[in-house]
């Protein structure tokens, strides 16, 4: 595949600064003149950039003033991506202005997709670790951690309902020594249950965003899978397999 085209490497560079939560609703992201500046190109190259993060709606341009993050963009589903890059870059999971709630931490029985997931046998024993997380705007996510029980034994915080600052995935790596190597998401859509709508502060139907997120080490074995349920508002930006480390 070939590299894609600046204007495109440009928005996708700001994109990720927004869904990271680097830049926040309401603030100015840069202009032409800076954009230009910064990637060695024209001005109408830096343009193409701001129109294309118009379009997808991360974006609105004040008539004499400039470019802005939209009101709204809270609630974009922060990929499991940008929580790892701000992990190990800045030492915790979650953006400023993003807060977890764990509701449950402790073993039980792997429903039949999470055992298929993990390679266990349905019913077996695993770890379960539930957060609700959310921002200004109120509740925006629920997720839903399982473990591999030889994970749970050297890792005992993970059963704790106190909130690991590093993420569950830095904390299984620092005690493992096993690297996460490669993230696969499957996404699919249905309608919320009733603890969902009360949860996340949902009309009744409402549908939700389903993510079941996989994670292996460099042999290919289970680190976590994650169920995480989004509300239906707002923007999805999604990949699909991405490579952790090198």
């Amino acid at each position: 595949m070939g590299e894609l085209p600046k204007f495109v490497q440009m928005a996708n560079r700001v994109r990720d600064r927004i869904l990271s939560g680097d830049l926040r609703p309401g603030d100015e992201v840069p202009s032409e003149r800076a954009l230009a500046t910064e990637w060695g190109v024209a001005r109408p190259t830096a343009a193409r950039a701001l129109q294309e993060l118009r379009s997808l709606g991360l974006v609105e341009s004040r008539q004499g003033s400039g470019s802005y993050v939209r009101e709204g963009t809270a609630n974009v589903y922060r990929r499991a991506k940008d929580r790892y890059a701000r992990s190990a870059s800045a030492g915790r999971v979650y953006a400023e202005g993003e807060w977890a709630r764990i509701v449950a931490a402790k073993r039980a029985q792997a429903p039949g997709h999470v055992a298929k997931a993990l390679g266990v046998d349905e019913g077996s024993t695993v770890g379960r670790r539930q957060r609700i997380l959310g921002d200004g705007s109120g509740p925006t996510e629920i997720s839903t951690s399982w473990f591999p029980i030889d994970i749970v034994e050297v890792a005992p915080n993970l059963m704790s309902r106190n909130r690991i600052r590093e993420g569950s995935l830095a904390y299984i790596e620092s005690c493992t020594g096993r690297r996460g190597q490669v993230a696969r998401d499957q996404l699919s859509a249905r309608m919320a249950s009733a603890a969902e709508r009360r949860e996340l502060y949902l009309d009744n139907p409402s549908a939700v965003l389903v993510v079941l997120h996989v994670v292996v080490d460099r042999k290919n074995q289970p680190l976590e899978v994650v169920d995480a349920v989004y509300p239906p508002a707002g923007r999805w930006f999604l990949d699909q397999e991405y490579p952790l480390g090198s």
